[in-house]
């Protein structure tokens, strides 16, 4: 199956070692100091030969694991299982790789492990993603990155352990020609990484980096983030920089620089041969020398390197090799096994949703019809509320049109006293005048002193008089006074009498017998009131005062 011109970077699950070894530790709390030391011994060994002597760390994984399955050590027969899968990869032998990690998967899901699962999914998808399984790649690489998202909302691990996950996305992405893509989960790397907390080195991110910035024209940049993580991956990673110097004589490659691009080619092929790590990766490399000598005109090694490339890639990815057949068929127990039991599940389930439909259904039915019930008692109560309400408010309506009925019929009635306590004031009046006038032209016996203390007597009767009305008045009718002196402060206290008279509609005849003056008085006073008032030739004045 031919590569891409971006290949696979086979990490071959090296940063997680460290990764799977804490969960184990955090996890596996009843495993006695005894099966610890064990732990340790065999870790120890297989890394310190896995690049001289790796099927002597095989066989000794496989021997270790046998044994702590007999234990009952579950999760350390796991450890062992996990770590096969990457000597497995020293090797470029996936197919043992994928029964490991599938076995794996078995007894993680028997412990329900998710934090193991977690990690095997990643591996999982990684192996189909050097296959160009994309599919099947990022659903594994999701599953394991939803994992752990639970776990981190349960609080049962640290949010930056997702870098993990973003990371292994990201490469993904890169060795399926995807760096924009890969670019997205990269910045969700940044952004939670924390040295403290994440096993992983930042001289992983910085790679990644640097590989996208060379893919957007940034070469120089590239170059100076390749050459700051370099001494890192020396000290700590030297197999992985078969994939360093491979980017990096692409990074040449876009600059033209014939000379470095070789170089650091050769230097990837020389760390795959000292290290027998990343064979796989080798494939790329020796398509790119077949490129780069092409170019430079010597045709007998592009030859021999494009003849290299093309046994490799038949060697470790065409489907006829023998070796990678078991891995393409996905033929497992583990699968139809889990298959099976998620059709048995999956039916059971579909019964009891059915029942639950049905139980649902009637629970909507009642659901709805307490609910329709609810709403017509409601409808009626709001309607018995609203017929109170207006039954009271028609009431409270009569009631005010009553009293204010009532209202009326008392001033008329007080009006009516006040007309005829007016009239008997003018009848009074009249006989005192009559009596004055009898008294003024009588010669006969009665002395003038005696007369002129009965005219006394009258005028001051009738004053009082004259002020006991306009009392009477303005108890009555108090806030038609208040109007008449608020609005014309300047009128006297005849225009005020003449107003009040109006009031009570007294005729211009009966006000002059009331005040004792002529009717054509009577008409000029009113005529100056209207001028005081500063109403029109047009206006009534009885009807202006009878509004005021």
């Amino acid at each position: 199956m031919k590569r891409s011109a971006h290949g696979i970077s086979v990490v071959r699950f090296l940063t997680m070692g460290s990764f799977l070894m804490g969960i184990l530790v955090a996890s596996s709390q009843n495993t006695d100091a005894q099966s610890e030391l064990t732990t340790d011994e065999y870790f120890d060994e297989a890394k310190a030969i896995r690049f001289k002597n790796p099927d002597r760390a095989v066989t000794l994984l496989q021997k270790v694991h046998e044994d702590f399955l007999k234990k009952g050590d579950t999760l350390n027969a796991i450890a062992a299982l996990l770590e096969m899968p990457y000597h497995y990869g020293q090797k470029v032998d996936y197919a043992k790789s994928y029964d490991g990690l599938w076995l794996a998967l078995f007894l993680a899901d028997d412990l329900k492990n998710d934090s193991l699962k977690a990690v095997i999914y990643d591996r999982l998808g990684r192996l189909y993603s050097f296959y160009k399984k994309e599919g099947k790649a990022f659903e594994y690489l999701n599953t394991s990155l939803a994992l752990n998202k639970s776990l981190v909302k349960k609080g049962a691990l640290d949010e930056a352990s997702l870098v993990q996950n973003y990371y292994l996305i990201c490469a993904t992405y890169r060795e399926l020609g995807k760096p924009e893509i890969g670019k997205i989960y990269l910045d969700s790397c940044f952004q939670k990484y924390d040295s403290k907390r994440n096993k992983l080195d930042r001289a992983y991110l910085d790679f990644e980096k640097s590989f996208i910035m060379a893919q957007e024209g940034q070469n120089d940049q590239a170059i100076a983030i390749l050459n700051e993580i370099e001494p890192w991956f020396q000290e700590h990673r030297p197999s992985y920089l078969v994939l360093v110097y491979t980017y990096w004589g692409d990074i040449y490659r876009n600059l033209d620089d014939l000379r470095q691009r070789e170089n650091y080619y050769q230097k990837a092929l020389a760390i795959s041969a000292e290290y027998n790590s990343h064979v796989d990766f080798s494939v790329l490399v020796h398509e790119r020398l077949a490129q780069l000598f092409i170019e430079k005109g010597d045709f007998e090694k592009a030859f021999y390197s494009q003849k290299k490339a093309k046994e490799l890639d038949a060697q470790f990815f065409d489907s006829r090799s023998t070796g990678n057949q078991p891995l393409l068929e996905i033929k497992d127990e583990y699968r139809i096994e889990k298959e099976r039991q998620e059709k048995l599940i999956q039916k059971q389930r579909l019964e009891q949703l059915e029942q639950e439909d049905k139980i649902s259904f009637l629970q909507r039915i009642i659901l709805l019809g307490a609910l329709v019930f609810t709403l017509i008692i409601a409808v009626i109560y709001i309607l018995q509320i609203r017929a109170k309400h207006k039954i009271e408010k028609e009431l409270i309506r009569r009631n005010k049109e009553l009293e204010i009925q009532k209202a009326k019929e008392l001033l008329e009635l007080k009006n009516k006293e006040l007309a005829t306590s007016a009239l008997q004031l003018v009848e009074k009046d009249e006989f005192l005048k009559e009596l004055k006038g009898t008294l003024k032209g009588n010669d006969g016996k009665i002395k003038t002193d005696e007369i002129h203390k009965v005219l006394k007597s009258i005028s001051t009767s009738n004053q009082n008089n004259w002020e006991e009305f306009k009392l009477r008045f303005t108890a009555v009718n108090e806030a038609f006074y208040k109007k008449v002196t608020t609005r014309y402060p300047k009128l006297t206290q005849s225009d005020q009498k003449i107003c009040a008279l109006i009031k009570l509609n007294f005729s211009s005849k009966e006000m002059a017998r009331l005040l004792g003056i002529s009717v054509e008085s009577v008409h000029t006073t009113r005529y100056r009131l209207r001028k005081k008032m500063g109403l029109e030739r047009s206006v009534n004045l009885e009807e202006f005062i009878a509004n005021l």
